[in-house]
């Protein structure tokens, strides 16, 4: 004997979504969630496993839902291969609500606060259904289950068999329907008698009790769980009433056969072996299989399977009752389809302009036909098709197959950006004029110009540009700008082998903090660094956190000082007040320009995450930079660098939206290293927000080697968080291998600790950190993160 079950509507949302309430139809409209989000499933059951009428649920919790058939049930239970599906007439309630519509119909006619009929019969007297009028509509303001077994009566929702009524509180119902209830009850095959009668009340209302006795089997030794997805439905034969006692054997055994040839064909199930342990305990302490039982097995299989992300898996039948093997029948959901789609900016289908190969090679293999549809898959395909950066708009929205019973069609829907884009940003300077006002003349205009094209060919490669000045009406005094061509899937886009191939031409400016003062030093003058040149390399990605780059840059190096002349050497301010020239110098070359050219890898593992809101992780990053002997002076060195960093979670929380933060405990070294040709530009510095913080930028020294040691206890409060830190930076005694010793020329230590605390406001860090080597102590206000 076997009992069949349509899937529950389901709707699998990677944001909140309310489940659907019991007696309810659930939404069929499409929820909104922030972008880009995943919604939409199974809003029709899955498969159809019954030749005649499907009666589709809202169950909520998830339940059996019974598929209608004109067949009935075999009267000693099926032996031990029939299958049979419950349920009957116009469809009804078996393990949720049932939607067929005959229920449609009360809900529509005969719902809570429609007009009703009093039952006009004298209160407190039980009444049959026969005896009803059909030409009424009754109100049901009660609904009690009474199990004959057990001898007890308790209210409908209290009893797990309430699932299976479609009848509730409140509702108003005609003697048909009620009739009609009553039949799908007993048609259910789960009940080996049922009842339905009225008890009048004084308000003019009925009060409805089930009585009940539940079916029971034997008890068996064995549970197997079978994937029956993309099966065809096998039609039953309508057994003749007029049959002999042979013909009805021969027909049971007919069904029997069927069955087993149908577990043949089936597919193991992807339940574990410790869920199925789980299964063969509630057997061996239950004896006997009852109803009760298989609820509360189907509830521990479906639990599993969305708890796993398969949410559109689904027990839709229990077969081979009254011998010593119970089977589960599971629709899992395999994948059948997969369907991308482009939308305008309207939301109407059109053609993109992005190859499909670019979008398929970012979904991950769960995602693709031939496995069972993953919530955790379609989450993944979500954040790598927005690492592209090529779409407004992404939506996976999985639906059932009507064309393969049980199948799984994932539809992927896309809303591109715009090719071209430009921007323009300014801000103003406003400088004193020779009075000290401000006068027109001396508002200066600066801002950045940038234009992009991205997706060229739909192959996701692109142009971007930017110029950036701080004076735009006069640009040439500091104008830099960028100009960068990226170039993925350089092997081809079917190609598995990830590599981006990327060149820029670049001019930049920026104040060199190896020629900084350090305490008590006046004020230094400073030497600005520009670098105009070209850039070539290629990235290739191992894994979603390892990278490896590698290419050669060609530049020509300018040192600078405030007036944009050319500097040669450093400078610092004499008690005379006059300035000494004899600094450290600025170049290799000694004339204030270098030009060299030299190769550069870099190496990245980075398996950082956030966990409600915190970075947890670790992150590994090497980086070296090798000259090649061509340029000024013939440069050939070797400049290293490795830096590590452990966020280490403090403590065990649930991961969830609205859940709090751990704790976490921030660990990072940095190591540095040059051999060979260094030019002072090029030193490694000590001190400032990114080194060693309560410091200036390269306040404790300019060096050949370095090493730094932070460690930061970042303690969750409300929607942010407090720190702790300490840090150390050290030269290594390697400051005066830099050629003219800027540590010691500019009166700097060449190591330095501090201390402090912050806390976290936006984007924006407010620190209070000790220098410990004056024992002073400031407040720092600085954007981005540490580390």
């Amino acid at each position: 004997m076997a009992f069949t079950a349509p899937k529950q509507l389901l709707r699998p949302q990677i944001h909140s979504s309310a489940a659907p309430r019991r007696g309810k139809h659930p939404s069929s409209d499409r929820s909104m969630a922030p972008k880009p989000s995943i919604f939409g499933a199974c809003k029709k059951s899955l498969s159809a496993f019954s030749a005649s009428a499907v009666s589709f649920a809202a169950a909520a919790g998830g339940g059996f839902i019974l598929l209608a058939s004109s067949s009935p049930p075999p009267i000693d239970g099926g032996g031990g291969g029939g299958w049979y599906r419950g349920g009957g007439g116009d469809g009804g309630g078996f393990w949720s609500n049932l939607f067929s519509p005959l229920v449609a119909l009360a809900k529509e006619e005969g719902g809570p606060g429609r007009e009703w009929d009093p039952h006009g019969l004298p209160a407190n007297i039980v009444v049959q259904l026969n005896k009803l009028s059909g030409l009424k509509r009754y109100k049901i303001s009660d609904i009690l289950l009474f199990d004959r077994r057990r001898s007890t009566t308790v209210a409908g929702t209290e009893d797990s068999f309430f699932e299976m009524v479609s009848l509730r509180n409140g509702g108003v119902y005609t003697k048909a329907q009620l009739q009609s209830e009553l039949e799908n009850l007993a048609a259910s095959g789960m009940f080996e008698k049922v009842d339905l009668q009225g008890k009048t009340k004084p308000d003019g209302t009925l009060a409805l009790t089930v009585s009940f006795a539940e079916s029971t089997w034997q008890s068996a030794d064995a549970f197997r769980c079978i994937n029956v997805g993309l099966m065809p439905q096998t039609k039953q034969m309508e057994m003749d009433p007029d049959m002999t006692e042979r013909e009805k054997l021969e027909y049971f055994r007919s069904q029997e056969r069927e069955y087993r040839r149908r577990i043949e064909r089936s597919r193991s199930c992807l339940l574990p072996v410790t869920v199925r342990r789980e299964v063969m305990q509630m057997l061996r302490e239950r004896g006997k299989v009852s109803a009760r039982l298989l609820q509360r097995i189907r509830d521990r299989v479906q639990k599993w399977y969305q708890d796993e992300g398969y949410a559109c898996a689904q027990v839709v039948n229990f077969g081979n009752l009254n011998t010593k093997e119970v089977v589960c029948e599971v629709v899992e959901g395999d994948i059948t389809q997969l369907d991308i789609q482009f939308l305008d900016k309207l939301g109407n289908l059109c053609e993109g302009n992005t190859h499909l190969a670019v979008i398929r090679r970012e979904l991950p293999r769960q995602l693709r036909p031939g496995h069972v549809f993953n919530i955790e898959a379609g989450k993944q395909a979500l954040r790598n098709i927005n690492s592209l950066a090529l779409f407004s708009n992404i939506e996976v929205n999985p639906r059932p197959d009507e064309k393969n019973e049980g199948g799984i069609i994932v539809e992927i829907k896309l809303r591109e950006m715009d090719q071209k884009t430009a921007e323009v940003s300014t801000e103003w300077s406003i400088v004193p004029g020779r009075d000290g006002r401000p006068t027109l003349a001396s508002v200066q205009p600066g801002g950045t110009v940038s234009f992009e094209h991205r997706n060229i060919n739909g192959l996701n490669r692109s142009i971007v540009g930017s110029v950036t000045s701080s004076n735009l009406l006069n640009p040439q005094d500091d104008l830099s700008f960028k100009l960068e061509y990226v170039h993925p899937y350089l092997d081809g886009v079917t190609n598995p082998r990830n590599r981006t191939f990327r060149t820029s031409c670049f001019n930049s400016r920026k104040l060199s903090p190896v020629f900084t003062g350090g305490p008590g030093v006046d004020e230094v003058p400073p030497v600005w660094i520009d670098r105009v040149g070209f850039k070539a390399n290629i990235t290739e990605s191992f894994t979603r956190q390892s990278k490896f780059t590698y290419g050669l840059v060609m530049e020509e190096i300018t040192t600078r000082d405030e007036t944009t002349s050319i500097c040669t050497h450093g400078a610092r301010v004499l008690p005379s007040g006059g300035l000494s020239m004899d600094g450290p110098p600025t170049t290799l070359s000694g004339t204030g320009i270098d030009r060299m050219a030299f190769a550069q890898a870099n190496i990245t593992r980075d398996n950082t995450k956030f966990l409600n809101g915190a970075t947890v992780g670790e992150r590994d990053v090497f980086q070296l930079d090798q000259g090649l002997g061509i340029g000024s002076n013939f440069p050939f060195f070797n400049r290293h660098q490795l830096t590590l960093t452990r966020f280490i979670p403090l403590k065990n929380v649930e991961e969830g939206i609205g859940k709090s933060p751990p704790p976490v405990l921030v660990l990072h070294g940095h190591y540095g290293g040059c051999v060979g040709d260094l030019p002072s530009y090029d030193a490694f510095t000590l001190g400032g927000p990114y080194s060693v913080r309560g410091y200036n930028m390269g306040e404790l020294g300019a060096c050949r080697n370095i090493i730094e040691l932070a460690t930061e206890l970042r303690i969750p409060v409300k929607n942010t968080h407090v720190y702790l830190f300490a840090e150390h930076g050290n030269d290594l005694g390697s400051s005066k291998d830099v050629k003219g010793n800027p540590t010691e020329f500019f009166r700097r230590a060449g190591h330095g600790s501090s201390y402090g605390a912050g806390v976290k406001l936006g984007m924006v860090r407010a620190e209070y950190a000790m220098d410990h080597n004056s024992g002073t102590g400031a407040v720092f206000f600085r954007f981005g993160e540490r580390f």
